[in-house]
């Protein structure tokens, strides 16, 4: 791997990990049409995803300093963060059986670029339903443990590649009836928990990379915080407005073209 393949690699992973167009799915395409690249391995996509866990931090640092000191504070706002803390730990449980148990399974279809390119078809066809079908009104105040088990169930599904996380997430809570800024909020600060449960367990392939290519998979995880940022800035404006269409047609032109290519 080269280091314009991993600054390329990291720039995709931050733009895609937040728009809801599945970053698993376009590295596994990206890694399967790059020139002479050579596969680095699950922890280099694991660090790339580490660096829009930062991302997420720093966007929601605020919420999340809220959420992380509720059980030490009695103002009015402590009793509705220390739900949303519980609701997070319990929407954790879900991905994280799916996660360990069929994680594997999952990291075998990353070189099947026609079943990531129909994972893309699926994940355009959920951000269309959830816009054509969301009922919008429901804030945090109002999510509950059934919200969260399902989004954690959701979550946990989402590591087959071209499944979008984030689009599947928000797609859920959308079709529950959850606010679109609320239901945005709680997909990210979810993917927390699995981003720093999935960096615990690839540490261990820290070994078996060469010395000379640590400063490769620090360029990339660095170029997919910058990115990161950005798009998370720009899913919440698309939010607002209610345009999920675009990324719905923008899946299924991906998928199917991918799927024709490599069939």
């Amino acid at each position: 791997m080269t280091l314009l393949q991993s600054i390329l690699l990291g720039a995709l992973q931050g733009l895609t990990e937040f728009l809801p167009v599945s970053s698993s799915g376009h590295l596994a395409i990206a890694q399967y049409f790059l020139p002479g690249f050579k596969q680095p391995g699950v922890f280099f996509d694991v660090l790339l995803h580490v660096g829009t866990f930062g991302a997420v931090v720093l966007y929601f640092r605020r919420e999340l300093v809220e959420i992380l000191t509720s059980p030490f504070r009695r103002d009015e706002a402590a009793p509705l963060h220390r739900r949303l803390l519980l609701l997070l730990l319990a929407g954790s449980i879900p991905t994280a059986v799916i996660g360990l148990t069929f994680r594997d399974f999952f990291e075998g279809l990353f070189h099947n670029i026609p079943a990531v390119s129909l994972m893309l078809l699926v994940t355009g066809t959920l951000l269309f339903v959830s816009e054509r079908f969301r009922i919008t009104g429901r804030k945090e105040d109002s999510l509950t443990w059934g919200d969260a088990l399902v989004v954690g169930t959701v979550q946990g599904m989402a590591i087959v590649p071209g499944i979008s996380r984030s689009g599947s997430t928000i797609a859920a809570l959308l079709l529950k009836g959850v606010n679109g800024e609320t239901a945005a909020r709680f997909s990210f600060l979810l993917a927390l928990p699995a981003v720093f449960g999935a960096a615990i367990l690839s540490a261990r392939d820290l070994n078996g990379i060469p010395t000379s290519e640590f400063p490769l998979y620090l360029a990339g995880m660095g170029v997919a915080f910058i990115t990161g940022l950005l798009s998370i800035h720009l899913l919440m404006g698309v939010i607002r407005k209610r345009r999920l269409f675009g990324f719905a047609i923008y899946c299924w032109l991906a998928g199917g073209v991918f799927f024709a290519i490599t069939i």
